[in-house]
């Protein structure tokens, strides 16, 4: 299975008052969900299922895709490792996720599913990170795919 970590695209800093979830993305961050939309579909196989966190700035990344998708609040900021894994179905999905959120918890899942005793890893704005499950000789692992930034597309 592969499991594809996206982080929403930079987004403006909430006005006072103003709701998390409703927070846009800044110009710029709107351009890197464009590469990033861009290089993903073409990497992407056909049956991927898409899902993203239901904040404004989760939202508009995923449309850069161009994809259909479906709103998760198992991705919502405050999630936990195993709400993103078990909306995944990590690691027996028959087909490729694509999760759409938010730092700490995207961190925090690579973290657990690579090992790394930090229990977080940093993931810059509009990144992915593509990791794949496979056993070899009965035991599963995790490998990274890839890491890719906006700013390299």
């Amino acid at each position: 299975m592969d499991l594809i970590f996206w982080r929403h695209s930079e987004a403006f800093e909430a006005l006072e008052g103003q709701d998390d979830m409703s927070r846009a993305l800044t110009p710029r961050g709107e351009k890197q969900a464009a590469r990033m939309g861009q290089w993903l579909d073409r990497q992407l196989p056909e049956g991927v299922r898409v899902m993203a966190s239901p904040s404004l700035r989760t939202e508009e990344t995923a449309k850069a895709l161009g994809r259909k998708y479906k709103l998760k609040t198992e991705l919502l900021p405050q999630a936990q490792h195993h709400d993103l894994l078990l909306a995944a179905g990590w690691p027996d999905a028959k087909m490729s996720v694509v999760l759409i959120g938010h730092q700490p918890v995207l961190g925090q899942t690579i973290a657990y599913l690579l090992g790394l005793p930090a229990g977080e890893c940093a993931v810059r704005k509009g990144a992915v990170w593509w990791l794949r499950s496979r056993v070899r000789e009965a035991v599963t692992q995790t490998v990274v795919v890839t890491v890719q930034t906006p700013e390299l597309l």
